[in-house]
C-alpha cells in the first residue's frame, strides 16, 4: 500500500513538469527587404489560424500558423500575388482560412444572417407589443389616462 501511494505522489509532483510546451518556430524569417516584410504582414493579419480559429495567422502561436507562416512567405519568394496566396490556401483549407470570406452562395448565411435574425427579433417585438396593447381592455386605458389628467 506505501509503494503504491509512494508511486501516486511521485507521479503527480512530476505531471507539472511534463506538461507538452508548444514548439517554438526554430529559425525566425528572412525578408528580402522591408517592402516585403509589411506585404507579409498585412496579408498574414488577414488569413486566420485554422487551429485557433479565432486568431491572425500573425498573431497565433500555435505551430501550424508558424508553419503556415512559412509557407506564405515562401509563396510570396516564388512571386505569387495575395490572391494567389489566399486562393492556394483556400484550396486547402476552405474559406474558413480567410477573415472576410468571397460572397457566393455557401457562405451568404455569414454575411447576411446577422442582420436577418435582428430583423426577425424586431419583428417579433414588434408585432408582440401591438398585440398586447389591443388585449387591453378599454377601462385599463380609461383609467390610466384618467390618473395622468389628475397629475
Amino acid at each position: 500500500m506505501r509503494r503504491w501511494a509512494l508511486r501516486l505522489v511521485l507521479l503527480l509532483g512530476t505531471a507539472g513538469a511534463v506538461q507538452a510546451q508548444p514548439m517554438g518556430d526554430p529559425t525566425p524569417l528572412q525578408f528580402r527587404n522591408p517592402a516585403e516584410e509589411v506585404r507579409f504582414h498585412a496579408l498574414t493579419a488577414e488569413l486566420r489560424c485554422v487551429q485557433c480559429q479565432n486568431q491572425s495567422l500573425a498573431d497565433s502561436n500555435a505551430q501550424i500558423a508558424h508553419d503556415l507562416r512559412r509557407e506564405v512567405l515562401t509563396l510570396m519568394h516564388e512571386g505569387r500575388s495575395d490572391a494567389q496566396i489566399k486562393q492556394f490556401l483556400v484550396e486547402r483549407y476552405g474559406q474558413f482560412v480567410l477573415y472576410r470570406p468571397q460572397m457566393d452562395t455557401g457562405t451568404a448565411v455569414l454575411w447576411f444572417g446577422p442582420g436577418l435574425l435582428l430583423l426577425t427579433g424586431a419583428g417579433m417585438l414588434v408585432i408582440h407589443v401591438r398585440r398586447r396593447a389591443r388585449a387591453l381592455p378599454p377601462r385599463a386605458l380609461d383609467e390610466s389616462s384618467q390618473e395622468e389628467r389628475e397629475w
